[in-house]
């Protein structure tokens, strides 16, 4: 009785760990969906956005077309279940560049959407012996 608990168990956590890592790498993937078609309007905007920041154009240039390719990537790769470690670490990284340049704008609104991804990829990375529904189990088995 006690194993088919544990099983039962075990299987609700690969199903919720699913649905997490699903909706933060839709959350990225369309991020960076709706940017890529518009980069350079995105890089002037947030160029412009950053104008008054202590932040040098020629930082906020390349970061700005690359950050709709690196949400891309890295929501794409956790939608299939693909490198899933190395995404996570990615978005975390990306979410930690994210919360600086808000702070220095003072943009406190975005803020607490910045800070909830990078805690998703904080839990995902936790749990990631539960990422069995994923591409990873398929090509990279220990």
């Amino acid at each position: 009785m006690q194993f088919c608990i544990n099983i039962k168990r075990y299987k609700m956590n690969q199903t919720a760990y699913l649905l997490v890592r699903l909706a933060i790498g839709a959350s990225m993937f369309g991020h960076g969906l709706v940017r890529l078609p518009k980069l350079a309007t995105f890089s002037q905007w947030m160029v412009g956005t950053f104008e008054k920041s202590m932040l040098p154009k020629i930082m906020v240039v390349p970061f700005s077309y690359g950050l709709p390719i690196a949400e891309f990537a890295i929501g794409l790769c956790l939608i299939l279940g693909l490198f899933t470690k190395p995404a996570m670490i990615a978005g975390g990284i990306v979410m930690l560049i994210l919360i600086f340049g808000t702070t220095l704008i003072e943009n406190w609104e975005a803020l607490p959407s910045q800070l909830i991804h990078i805690v998703f990829f904080a839990v995902l990375l936790q749990f990631l012996s539960d990422n069995s529904w994923a591409f990873d189990t398929l090509f990279f088995k220990n």
